[in-house]
């Protein structure tokens, strides 16, 4: 997961935030989707995890 999320969150300014979320979004999905940002359905467990507001957990 480390490597994937580092190249996930190569391009945000939240870095650390993003590095922290990604991993356990990895872990529990065993998935990164491709790129920066976007293209999530790649990835469903990774795009259907919400915060408790309804917001999308993993970045």
């Amino acid at each position: 997961c480390a490597s994937e999320c580092d190249r996930r969150c190569s391009a945000t300014e939240h870095k650390s935030n993003c590095l922290l979320f990604c991993n356990k979004c990895c872990n529990k999905c065993l998935c990164v989707p491709p790129g920066t940002y976007g293209q999530k359905e790649c990835c469903p467990c990774y795009n259907n995890w919400k915060t408790k507001e309804g917001g999308p957990k993993c970045p």
